[in-house]
């Protein structure tokens, strides 16, 4: 009897397949997209609601812009206003929120003002509740951030 426990006769070849070498690609496979994946879709995501008459104010040095994104996570994204470096969108739980922005505005003075930018399907409540945790983290001033509508084509007759 053989190895594998199949019955061979003499001098007949085996046709075993060699799983090993595909076992290995397949988990090197598996690691990168387990590698990819997460950098290819973290980072704030939402589709913005339109207006048709949006502040064309950019956005500057030192704005402080809570991002919520279509799952309801919230994002702060920061331009430090002594360096002017950028941060980018960061995820930050419904925990550390209002600690967070606490931080940030208690050395404000004149400008507490934050910029809101949430997915257009989201609950008005989620909304609701960003609001209430910056007010009382010392906002004043909130302003909602939405893109440009584009004008529509004219008809053809």
């Amino acid at each position: 009897m053989a190895m594998g426990g199949a019955k061979k006769a003499e001098g007949a070849v085996a046709a075993n397949i060699n799983v090993t070498p595909m076992i290995d690609v397949m988990l090197v496979l598996l690691i990168i997209f387990m590698i990819v994946t997460p950098a290819i879709t973290a980072g704030f995501q939402a589709t913005i609601p339109r207006a048709k008459n949006p502040d064309s104010k950019e956005e500057g040095e030192g704005e402080i812009r809570l991002g919520i994104d279509k799952d309801g996570k919230f994002y702060l994204d920061i331009t430090d206003p002594r360096t002017g470096k950028y941060t980018g969108p960061r995820f930050i739980s419904d925990e550390d929120l209002p600690a967070q922005l606490t931080t940030l505005y208690a050395n404000r003075t004149v400008d507490k003002i934050l910029y809101l930018r949430a997915d257009e399907g989201i609950e008005y409540g989620r909304v609701q509740q960003a609001l209430e945790i910056a007010r009382k983290a010392g906002v004043r001033v909130v302003g909602a951030i939405a893109e440009q509508e584009r004008a529509a084509k004219p008809e053809r007759r």
